[in-house]
């Protein structure tokens, strides 16, 4: 009966170890994103309406979640869409900055 025991404990532990390491490899702040994140998106949107040619007609989306800034919406130009995405690098803590932003054309 011992030797089927010590069966069930390696395994147990191989299981354990094996598993270990996939929680290593998850995000580090999870679905609810890090601390910090909202502090960007507001920072990220400041900075926006520091730039005239960001305003409205023009449509900007920002979220953060773990420090990744990602933009959606839409702008006339593809000046404009490049000038979101570099003032978002600009704000504090961002780490990348993922632009999603279409062209609207001109309208």
């Amino acid at each position: 009966m011992r030797v089927p025991n010590q069966v069930y404990a390696l395994a147990f532990a191989l299981v354990l170890t094996g598993t270990l390491p996939g929680c290593a490899a998850y995000k580090k702040c999870g679905f609810g994103g890090c601390p910090g994140d909202a502090e960007i998106t507001a920072q990220v949107r400041a900075l926006f309406d520091q730039h005239p040619a960001l305003k409205p007609p023009n449509l900007l989306e920002v979220q953060t979640l773990d420090h990744v800034v990602y933009l959606n919406g839409v702008v006339d130009t593809d000046l404009e869409r490049q000038m979101a995405e570099s003032v978002a690098h600009e704000a504090r803590g961002v780490t990348k900055v993922v632009n999603s932003i279409g062209l609207s054309g001109g309208r």
